[in-house]
């Protein structure tokens, strides 16, 4: 997964692939130039975005108000901000 941006100081743009109606949810890790993340939620009336904008928060130490699709709200494939990622620099690198 190379194609994260760092638009801003501790802001992350980066592109997902969502599996809904999963057994469980969670970060299975790189799917191309996309993180693939599983969720249990079904893609109905905004469940599985919501979920998604759980999990990433959760996964990267953030509030989920520092989360938030910018792309792919009725896709599987989005673009996904994140806000006040801490470590960016040491990540950056690798």
């Amino acid at each position: 997964m190379k194609k994260s941006t760092v638009a801003a100081p501790n802001e992350l743009i980066i592109k997902i692939k969502v599996e809904p109606r999963s057994s469980r949810s969670e970060v299975v890790g790189p799917y191309g130039e996309a993180l693939k993340v599983r969720l249990s939620s079904p893609p109905v009336e905004g469940k599985a975005n919501k979920e998604l904008i759980e999990v990433l928060a959760r996964e990267f130490g953030i509030s989920k108000k520092d989360v938030e699709i910018i792309s792919g709200l009725s896709s599987k494939n989005k673009t996904v901000r994140l806000i006040g990622v801490k470590g960016l620099d040491e990540r950056k690198g690798k």
